[in-house]
């Protein structure tokens, strides 16, 4: 039977566990960054929108549908943060479309871009003439970074919640032994006490867990 009391009850809980939520999630989803980010926005209206007008769900299968999404939303978010390649694949990466001047066709059709696509983004971004760029990435959510000739150069951490980041190196065209000289350490293991690591104008700006 359709009461107010039950829509009111289940309005409060949703609220209250949106808002905890939000705030283990690092408020990731009020700003989204990934496409994980608008997932976790869109699955937990529709559970509660959907939930709010259909008193054939109970209070009690309500809370535990809303419990089970939080622990894949925290599960996720944990092993995309310590685990590289399953961030990789939940999040993506960024892809450079054009260096130097010239668009990279094979990246473009890896990112799914047609030639309208890659057009339009170089538009928005400002860009008339793609031999001023000297690298374009494509970012995890959609948005086009733009390096023009004579730019500085594009930030991006090398190493991240204690991980290396091997395409970040690629683009760098440097090896990993160069990177643990610049950190001053001896090998991989010794990563985990980074927090974040970014090489920028000749210099390694490092932030370690305390």
């Amino acid at each position: 039977m359709f009461t107010y009391s039950d829509i009111v009850v289940k309005l409060i809980v949703g609220f209250l566990f949106i808002s905890v939520l939000i705030n283990l999630t690092g408020k990731g989803n009020l700003a989204p960054t990934s496409a994980m980010d608008q997932l976790q926005n869109y699955v937990l209206g529709g559970i509660i929108g959907g939930v709010l007008y259909n008193p054939a769900i109970t209070l009690a299968e309500f809370i535990t549908v809303l419990l089970l999404w939080s622990l894949l939303i925290l599960g996720t978010r944990y092993l995309k943060t310590h685990i590289h390649w399953f961030g990789k694949f939940i999040e993506g990466e960024p892809i450079t479309i054009v260096r130097n001047g010239e668009i990279l066709v094979e990246n473009c059709l890896k990112a799914n871009l047609s030639a309208k696509d890659v057009d339009f983004k170089l538009r928005t971004a400002g860009v008339y003439d793609v031999e001023d760029v000297k690298r374009a990435i494509l970012e995890q959510n959609g948005s086009l970074t733009v390096l023009r000739r004579g730019d500085g150069s594009i930030r991006y951490p090398v190493v991240v919640d204690g991980q290396l980041d091997p395409d970040v190196l690629e683009v760098m065209e440097e090896s990993e032994d160069w990177l643990y000289d610049k950190l001053g350490i001896s090998g991989p293991e010794e990563l985990k006490t980074i927090f974040m690591a970014t090489y920028r104008h000749g210099k390694m700006m490092v932030v370690k867990y305390e």
